[in-house]
């Protein structure tokens, strides 16, 4: 059977979208869908009498969103494969277990308890950065979600890092039948431009180059293999943190590779993917590149 999409489900309204987004994704794939409630409700019925031990207001609380969820889901779409789980443990690490037999992680963007006013969950940062399959992040307005665009946004980032993105952008665009939009941002340093002003080749052409050679380069295999889908490559001067945001506008997805550096506190996404995470005007998916 093939691995399901694991949905991070609170009862929020944003993940009812990841819900709602996850369907559609599962159904275009054949994929079975996982919906997954993670809580610490045992920990607390553990401080509790014995007698008050049978049904806490947390486990009943957790056993309601994953039934309404799953309800939501058949209703609209009763042929689809569904499975739930109510967890007693930390919403994080039940959903970096859940990822390593996963064809993908699904959350919303923001979870219940989180002020309204911050950008991302600390759920969401948290998974995305440490989670062995992709993880996608629902967010953005509504042509974006209902996929109105008919466009996937790859970041073309450095081939060590984004050969499975690249599959995995590749094989959404066959399914949607959509066009494959593959970007890759190039600066040129001014002192640079400087130093060579008086070379044969202008600087900034080559650094554009270099730019388009490097997009061949990651999707030469994939095209090959998928020469139905519709390709642009396009090679853009400016951050590319910048250029990816102000591009996502006319995305329904937004594709990266999982850049992840060790830090103080764990395991860090790069400056693009956690731009993109709380910016983009689409849906976000950080894909690493398993072992």
């Amino acid at each position: 059977m093939a691995l399901p999409l694991v949905v991070g489900v609170d009862g929020s309204d944003g993940s009812l979208l990841a819900i709602d987004w996850a369907v559609d994704l599962a159904t275009r794939g054949r994929l079975p869908l996982r919906l997954v409630h993670a809580s610490l409700w045992e920990r607390y019925e553990g401080a509790l009498p014995t007698l008050s031990r049978e049904r806490s207001s947390e486990q009943v609380l957790a056993e309601h969103i994953v039934a309404s969820a799953a309800e939501r889901v058949r209703r609209h779409h009763p042929d689809l494969e569904v499975f739930t789980e109510t967890v007693p443990a930390e919403v994080v690490s039940t959903l970096l277990d859940e990822a390593r037999n996963a064809t993908a992680v699904i959350t919303g963007s923001r979870g219940r308890g989180e002020l309204k006013g911050t950008l991302l969950g600390s759920v969401s940062l948290a998974v995305a950065a440490r989670a062995d399959c992709p993880v996608i992040v629902v967010r953005g307005d509504k042509a974006a979600l209902a996929g109105s665009h008919e466009r996937i946004l790859l970041g073309a980032g450095d081939p060590d890092t984004c050969r499975e993105a690249v599959a995995f952008a590749f094989r959404e665009a066959v399914v949607r039948g959509c066009e494959l939009d593959v970007v890759r941002a190039w600066r040129c340093p001014a002192r640079e431009a400087a130093d060579d002003i008086a070379s044969a080749e202008d600087p900034e052409h080559q650094h554009e180059k270099e730019a388009a050679a490097l997009i061949e380069n990651l999707v030469a295999d994939a095209s090959a293999a998928h020469p139905d889908v519709r390709l642009r490559r396009t090679t853009v001067e400016g951050a590319a943190r910048k250029v990816l945001v102000h591009r996502s506008a006319a995305a329904d997805l937004v594709v990266l590779g999982a850049r992840r550096r060790s830090g103080r506190f764990g395991f860090q996404l790069g400056r693009v993917s956690h731009t993109l995470l709380h910016h983009a005007a689409c849906p976000v998916a950080v894909v690493p590149n398993r072992a």
